[in-house]
């Protein structure tokens, strides 16, 4: 595997991104297109147009929705781990100070800069981004979805 960084730190899952959506994303545009091309069966192709829009919409919504919905209590779950086993206290009171996406964000850094830049969020509020950037050495996460 590749080393991990900002870059290229985002995942793609080609059946879903690269197979299904397109297919539905074509079917979509020849459905409106015929709808409006083809008078006598413009109903039907309205209504094949309305259940391709769910069908795409039902993809891209449910793959998403529940892995990362547990993925994101996975992350909280290891900052307060992290946290504890760094510090030697619970976490309680800083994780409300964060919001997710700094959290999110403090997992790619190593121990020595997890401290600085935890430190830089609470005191400057810096954006989950903007933590991302200032990671010099990437700490990889090659199972998020």
């Amino acid at each position: 595997m590749k080393t991990q960084n900002y870059a290229n730190h985002k995942k793609y899952y080609p059946p879903h991104h690269f197979v299904l959506l397109p297919l539905l994303m074509i079917l979509l545009i020849i459905g409106l297109v015929k709808s409006f091309n083809d008078s006598t069966n413009q109903l039907s192709w309205i209504l094949f147009s309305i259940v391709v829009f769910l069908l795409l919409y039902l993809a891209v919504m449910l793959r998403q929705h529940y892995a990362l919905g547990n993925q994101d209590r996975i992350i909280r779950l290891e900052f307060k781990q992290r946290y504890f086993e760094i510090f030697g206290k619970r976490s309680d009171e800083i994780e409300e100070k964060l919001n997710f996406g700094q959290i999110a964000a403090l997992r790619y850094a190593y121990d020595d800069e997890f401290k600085i830049l935890l430190d830089k969020a609470l005191k400057e509020n810096i954006s989950g981004d903007t933590i991302k950037k200032s990671i010099q050495k990437w700490k990889p996460d090659f199972h998020r979805v």
